[in-house]
């Protein structure tokens, strides 16, 4: 079943970019983004990225953090970390347990993985889903939601 506003962020494990093991509970208390986007290195998703890097301390500055999910691999993000110097956490849904999880829909008629972002405030709430596959958008619209919920 698919995330809806007002919902609760589901509590989750998964990979970082780091191999290292990521447990929800730890963006507990505080606002996050979460955006689910098709491939690491692919022109849209890079763009995506660098726009989160780029604004990344706008998010910072409101006590958000920035994660992003593809099913690419720990090792995959990790090089697309290091190539744009990207200072948020990258998850590795290799499984689609994430996608199923959050309920992010496919495009294109089922052959590419959805670009969904999702905000949630410090209570853990939904407060926004933004599905669009165009990387455009999904950065200046958190931005806006997360600062009228402040």
């Amino acid at each position: 079943m698919a995330i809806q506003i007002g919902d609760t962020l589901p509590h989750f494990t998964a990979t970082q970019q780091d191999g290292s093991s990521f447990d929800s509970h730890i963006v507990h208390n505080k606002p996050v983004v979460i955006y689910f986007y098709p491939k690491d290195f692919t022109p849209g998703c890079t763009t995506q990225a660098c726009s989160f890097r780029d604004a990344y301390q706008d998010f910072q500055d409101l006590g958000a953090e920035v994660i992003g999910v593809s099913g690419d691999s720990a090792n995959s993000h990790q090089n697309f970390q290091k190539k744009y110097k990207l200072p948020f956490i990258l998850l590795s849904d290799d499984e689609r347990k994430l996608r199923q999880l959050f309920g992010v829909p496919t495009a294109l008629f089922g052959l590419l993985p959805g670009r969904v972002t999702y905000v949630f405030n410090a209570s853990g709430k939904c407060i926004y889903i933004f599905d669009n596959l165009s990387a455009k958008n999904h950065i200046t619209k958190a931005l806006a939601v997360l600062k009228k919920s402040i």
